[in-house]
């Protein structure tokens, strides 16, 4: 499995020949569009930031709700959750993605705004692979952030939704805010990962987006 950050809450994974882009932006955003065909997309909400679908080229299975869905090979369980700490009150519902494909368990947060629940951890299960919002204000903080790794123990976690230097959205907070709690954190252009690479220790890996 291949995974590229593309800025803000997007990933392009690509498993068995298929591509699946999680929470697609607009031009606003400030980085880099991504508009080349792919197979599935996901939405974790309805926000311009996150649910950009139309820019995108082909004809995607787009998924912005909760349920199972198997589709070309990949398996996909949404799990609803909230945008912020009052239940739903101030931005409204979220999903949650676990996406499982060559015997991997990558969950995409979205935007998720609190901590995750003794049910939400339940429907979930095994995580391999976690890309997490770091950045606050929008999102959980940096500490809330290491609070869901300590719930989930994946043993990759990929920080996402944070301040960079062409983001639009400066209320942002920096990645280092979350990095800074790890012994050690990797930065890598991309990562491609198979189960057999998985290793007992966490890992830390901070993506490049593209310039």
């Amino acid at each position: 499995m291949i995974i590229k950050w593309l800025g803000h809450a997007s990933f392009l994974m690509e498993s068995a020949g298929i591509k699946l882009l999680t929470d697609p932006f607009n031009a606003e955003i400030g980085y880099q569009l991504y508009k080349d065909k792919v197979d599935i997309v996901t939405v974790s909400h309805e926000h311009w930031d996150h649910n950009a679908v139309d820019i995108l080229a082909g004809n995607p299975r787009v998924i912005r709700e909760t349920g199972s869905f198997a589709i070309d090979g990949i398996n996909i369980l949404g799990t609803s959750t909230y945008h912020d700490k009052k239940q739903g009150q101030e931005r409204g519902h979220n999903i949650i993605y676990k996406i499982s494909s060559e015997d991997l368990d990558v969950l995409h947060l979205g935007d998720l705004g609190h901590v995750l629940t003794d049910r939400q951890l339940m429907e979930v299960g095994n995580v391999d692979i976690l890309l997490v919002p770091v950045g606050g204000r929008y999102t959980v903080d940096a500490d809330a952030a290491y609070e869901i790794v300590e719930q989930l123990q994946p043993q990759i976690i990929i920080p996402m939704h944070f301040l960079t230097p062409d983001v639009s959205i400066k209320e942002l907070a920096p990645v280092e805010a979350f990095t800074a709690k790890f012994p050690r954190v990797i930065k890598k252009p991309f990562l491609e990962i198979s189960k057999e690479a998985l290793t007992p220790e966490a890992r830390v890996i901070v993506l490049d987006y593209p310039h």
